[in-house]
């Protein structure tokens, strides 16, 4: 499933045009394609800055400009994290601008910028920047979509030094690449793997949904990744053609955010990128095709497509014009006003779907944007199998409701009131905002051509207009906008067609067309009924750590750890561990904690859930619990002016849950759904055994079957965990713009408020312990997908994380092997997109861990993935790794810790068990100096120690027809599970 790319609609201070639009109307839309009209005209390409045509404030904290070869680019100084650089190079290039022989080429493209250019050797990129401290795919990356590839790197250090590689590194790419031929084979082989790895169940309905919604259209003609037919014939010659011909200076923006000196910056930008110029050929490029022809008349069709793996959903929708809307004052306000409407009707959708008897799983209405194609209002309906019409008529009379009679003054109040609060927050913490969402915004006026203001003038702008928001004029820029759902377009999923097919379907809704629609009943707010819980708690005990963190004790056993920071201004992250979590399965009661997720969506004892939502409108809060492994958690970010009702609700959450049916609901129409997936790809059907299979099938951590889960109750649940909620140890941290001494006067009046709790947290003590499989084995696992999709996993027991400097020695161990992963299997062999290891050392479950290599690929390459793997394991065991390997896997890692509290969720990392659990502190505080004193023999004594053959479980999963003959071993000495 893909988002239609949306139109601005809000103040926003400067999001992309797709960005806000889906942030306040979260629509998901089946996209799909077929031979319409006449083409439509190409546009000209438009290297225009949007504030010079409009009235919307910029924000002068941006330095944008233009070099006199038409490349652009945006700067800005910013400290969120200190010492850090965000650069960000934009091509205006991607899969609409290729011709029927070159599809994919673009994104093959962005694949040969790591493979070689006239000062960088091939396969030197990565490790270059590895040596500096960048992680690949974390810190170096790049995307390619149908309109734009983008080229990203996270500088970890804003050193000049590191800057200029940056710098020049994006000057390789702009026109430096030398697209080898050798290379270019190479990489083939990794660009088919992505492709392979990427069709999915959801891929191929997507596919079909946009061949159907869009017929004939460019758009549906050029995904990204191409075709097998186009990337098998890519050469070097063809490649590079492409390149010189698309890659020129008026096409890129080069964007730079972080604590740099942004006169020099510039500078050297003129220096390095000033000779880039295009071919003579090329000095005037041609426009972007545009993603069309999209018909609006196009209407009254009907697709049923059916798949295994697929849930039951209705898509209605009807394609109109293209509303070409600049980026102005009154343009967003009209799009505030649509913003609230399509708010409310999908509130409206989401109370019947949280009922206790809802007709439909889910349902989202909204409008958006085919590019600059056109615009397609979108019903979807999602139903639990053979429900379809009934939600269909649910969804399609709410619809109608909406716009027929309009909104209450106290629904346009309740949207009203979160956009304001979403300003207000926005305005508060403007001086702390990170690297990465400036340079979001700085994408947005090259990409959305939306300007971005400062959050303070949006607030202003927001607080003139809330007033005079009226219902009227909420529904008139709706239907302004949205395009009637008259004779639609309608696309049905499932794994079942609907009885009656596709005349069904029709009939359904021409019924709801027909249907006579009243207003409907107003709901009034209830005011919040969690106000009081006893006599304020008294501190017993008030100490700071080295760190700073504050460590309180209330007289009733409740904790609370505090660290004030000046990292994001106007917010405070919030974190509650409550003592229980999965030590509380047994293997008589392998699921007593599995509702523990669905508890919100019972609501509170005196407030319903969506009474709740009503109640809690304009607040800065959240309710939801989930299981740990020793604990019952909750997370979130609030703001000062909020953390008195986020406290009382969470409080309110643990001592009066409300178990309501409407919880259970919700839960359980995802079984059917769940376990109907679970052999649809590879990787699912994988995860679904790989409990079991790593706990010596242990019903604690196996999956387990349908009636296993329909028989789950909040009663059982009630007597399962009410225990805990009553008396476990409780934990509490907060983190960020916090007055110390306030919070823990709310706590006072909250948590402390409580009875007597149990001082201490449970352990794992006493219960049969999780257990790796100790022997050799080999488990083959059956998937439904295409039959050259597999996956090869290897696990090898280790132990658990109760010894430090081993924690660091196997840490280091799997970065090494993800660089050994990546040269032998992608770069070298060209097999596998992502292979990649990962080191589990559990800290609750003594002696337990395992280390795991994992490579997704074709079938027929399983036999020559295994021995290329056990090579690389065979090394690492003979041999230390060289220096340049170790410095390349350590340099990442240490930076990541240097920069660890530069961030309020890396403080909350350490505050939030600080007192329970004390030694995550000082784990941190030492990190540093035991990751510097692994050495390369240390690493070579680990593998041995761990990765013995011997030791070794293999873990297949392979397509449902592929026999062991054709993967290099015989079935009869395979472990199978059919799923």
């Amino acid at each position: 499933m893909t988002a239609i790319p949306p139109r601005a609609c809000s103040l926003s201070n400067g999001a992309s045009r797709q960005t806000m639009k889906t942030s306040l109307v979260p629509i998901v839309f089946l996209l799909a394609a077929s031979p319409l009209a006449a083409s439509e005209p190409a546009r000209v390409d438009d290297t225009s800055w949007a504030f010079e045509s409009s009235d919307v404030p910029m924000d002068a904290g941006f330095r944008v400009g233009r070099l006199a070869n038409g490349m652009r680019y945006v700067l800005r100084r910013n400290g969120m994290p200190a010492g850090t650089v965000v650069v960000r190079m934009d091509v205006n290039v991607g899969s609409l601008d290729e011709a029927p022989g070159e599809r994919g080429f673009a994104h093959f493209l962005e694949h040969m910028a790591f493979n070689g250019s006239r000062n960088v050797p091939e396969g030197q990129m990565v490790p270059l920047l590895e040596r500096a401290g960048l992680a690949f795919g974390s810190d170096t990356n790049a995307s390619t979509n149908f309109n734009r590839t983008l080229y990203k790197l996270d500088l970890p250090r804003a050193d000049r030094g590191l800057l200029d590689t940056a710098l020049m590194l994006m000057r390789e790419t702009a026109g430096n690449l030398t697209i080898a031929q050798d290379a270019v084979a190479r990489e083939r082989g990794v660009v088919l793997a992505e492709m392979r790895d990427r069709d999915s169940p959801a891929f191929r309905s997507t596919v079909d949904g946009m061949e159907f919604f869009y017929p004939g259209s460019l758009y549906t003609q050029r995904l990204p990744i191409g075709t097998t037919e186009t990337l098998e014939a890519a050469t070097a010659a063809s490649l590079r053609a492409f390149y010189e011909r698309e890659y020129v200076p008026a096409h890129a923006t080069l964007v730079v955010v972080g604590d740099i000196d942004v006169d020099a910056v510039e500078a050297d930008i003129a220096r390095r990128f000033g000779d880039w110029q295009p071919r003579p050929a090329e000095a005037q490029p041609e426009a972007q095709p545009g993603a069309g022809p999209i018909d609006p008349a196009d209407a009254d069709r009907v697709r049923i497509y059916t798949a295994p793996a697929l849930s039951e959903h209705v898509t209605i929708q009807r394609n109109g014009a293209y509303i070409d809307e600049a980026d102005t004052l009154e343009n967003r306000e009209q799009a505030v006003l649509r913003a609230v409407g399509y708010a409310i009707v999908n509130r409206r959708l989401s109370r019947l779907a949280n009922g206790a008897k809802p007709p439909f799983r889910s349902a989202s209405f909204g409008t958006g944007d085919l590019f600059d194609t056109a615009r397609a209002t979108v019903l979807g309906i999602s139903t639990v199998d053979g429900a379809w019409q009934a939600g269909m008529n649910a969804a399609g009379l709410e619809y109608r409701r909406a716009l027929e009679h309009g909104f209450t003054e106290a629904e346009v109040a309740e949207q009203v009131a979160r956009l304001l609060t979403g300003a207000q927050n926005a305005a508060a913490s403007a001086e702390t905002r990170s690297n990465k969402g400036l340079a979001q915004l700085a994408l947005g006026l090259v990409d959305g051509r939306v300007v971005p203001s400062t959050p303070q003038s949006a607030l202003e702008r927001m607080e003139e207009l809330a007033p005079r928001i009226t219902p009227e004029d909420v529904l008139q820029a709706m239907l302004r906008e949205a395009v009637p759902l008259e004779q639609p377009m309608i696309r049905f999923t499932g794994r079942k067609a609907p009885e009656g097919g596709e005349g069904a379907l029709r009939a359904a809704w021409a019924s709801v067309q027909q249907a006579k629609i009243g207003k409907g009943s107003e709901a009034k707010a209830l005011p919040f009924a969690y106000t009081t819980f006893g006599p304020a708690g008294q501190v017993v005990s008030d100490t700071r750590s080295d760190l700073g963190i504050r460590q309180v004790r209330f007289a009733n056993g409740v904790m609370v750890n505090l660290r004030k920071t000046a990292l994001e201004q106007g917010r405070i992250r919030f974190s509650l561990a409550l003592d229980g979590g999965s030590r509380l399965n047994t293997r008589e009661n392998p699921r007593a904690t599995q509702l523990v997720s669905s508890l919100a969506g019972g609501g509170l004892g005196r407030h319903g859930a969506d009474e709740l939502r009503s109640i809690l409108a304009g607040r800065s809060v959240g309710m939801g619990l989930g299981s740990g492994e020793d604990s019952f958690d909750a997370g979130g970010v609030t703001t000062p002016r909020d953390l008195e009702l986020q406290l009382q609700l969470l409080a309110a959450l643990i001592t009066d849950p409300g178990y309501r049916a409407e919880g259970e609901v919700g839960y359980r129409q995802s079984i059917d759904n769940r376990f109907a997936q679970i052999d649809a790809t590879p990787r699912s059907a994988l995860q679904a055994q790989l409990g079991s299979i790593t706990s010596s099938g242990d019903p604690r951590f196996s999956l387990g079957s349908p009636d296993d889960y329909r028989g789950l109750s909040f009663a059982r649940l009630k007597a399962d965990i009410g225990d805990r909620l009553a008396h476990g140890a409780i934990e509490i941290g907060l983190v960020g713009d916090v007055d110390e001494d306030t919070a823990i006067a709310l706590v006072a009046r909250t948590f402390g408020a409580l009875p007597q709790r149990e001082t201490a947290f449970g352990t794992h003590d006493g219960q049969p312990p999780r257990i790796f499989p100790k022997a050799s084995a080999r488990h083959v696992i059956r998937h439904k997908g295409p039959a050259n999709q597999a996956i090869l996993r290897l696990l090898w027991p280790t132990r658990d994380d109760a010894d430090p400097q081993e924690v660091a020695r196997l840490e280091l161990l799997q970065a090494v092997m993800n660089i050994r992963l990546t040269e032998q299997l992608r770069e070298k062999l060209g097999k596998a997109y992502s292979p990649g290891s990962a080191s589990f050392m559990s800290h609750a479950w003594k002696g337990y861990g395992y280390f795991q290599v994992n490579a997704s690929i074709d079938a027929v390459d399983i036999a020559g993935t295994r021995d290329a793997i056990e090579a690389v394991v065979a090394d690492l065991r003979a041999n230390p790794v060289d220096a340049d390997t170790l410095k390349r896997a350590r340099e990442p890692v240490l930076q990541r810790l240097a920069n660890a509290l530069k961030s309020n969720g890396g403080w909350m990392s350490l505050v939030a068990r600080s007192q329970s659990d004390s030694e995550r502190v000082t784990r941190f505080e030492t990190a540093r100096g035991r990751l510097q004193s692994v050495t390369a023999v240390d690493l070579q004594q680990a593998a041995d120690r761990y990765l013995r053959a011997n030791d070794r479980t293999e873990v297949l999963s392979i397509g449902e027809n592929v026999v062991g003959t054709q993967i290099g071993f015989v079935s009869g000495a395979l472990n199978v599970r059919h799923l």
